[in-house]
């Protein structure tokens, strides 16, 4: 199953409560979920798909050590994509954190700020043949 998306960007949420790009805070006992997020992604623009991004960010937060991925890293694996899986459109990022994301064609991530210009050519179609898609509101109507 492929579980990435391409030549697609995800915009903020409609009712996403920042007006800027902001890097999630993280918890007294650690990173969240977010913050685990962002700091791959703004570290390493377009170097993870989102199967990749999904997984990594389990292992994370989780706490994984490398040794139990060293003897059972498949098995770990297999049973992390037996679940379904919310996509990056719930992803607290672009929900309430202000950042879009964007798919090239090879399904490889980067996060853009909501303010940047480059968001706006997202937005406005100016950056080729890329679908939009929403984020998931915070709240339904």
């Amino acid at each position: 199953m492929d579980w990435n998306y391409y030549d697609t960007f995800i915009t903020v949420a409609a009712d996403c409560p920042s007006e800027t790009g902001i890097k999630p805070l993280d918890k007294k006992n650690g990173k969240t979920k977010p913050g685990i997020e962002f700091e791959l992604l703004a570290n390493n623009p377009y170097g993870y798909t989102q199967e990749e991004l999904l997984y990594i960010v389990h292992i994370r937060h989780k706490n994984i050590p490398e040794e139990e991925l060293a003897e059972r890293g498949d098995q770990i694996r297999d049973e992390f994509f037996m679940k379904p899986k919310p996509c990056l459109r719930a992803s607290m990022l672009p929900k309430k954190y202000g950042w879009g994301i964007h798919f090239n064609a090879k399904g490889k991530i980067a996060i853009v700020p909501m303010e940047s210009p480059e968001y706006r050519r997202f937005v406005e179609g100016a950056n080729g043949n890329v679908k939009l898609l929403a984020a998931m509101r915070n709240k339904k109507k």
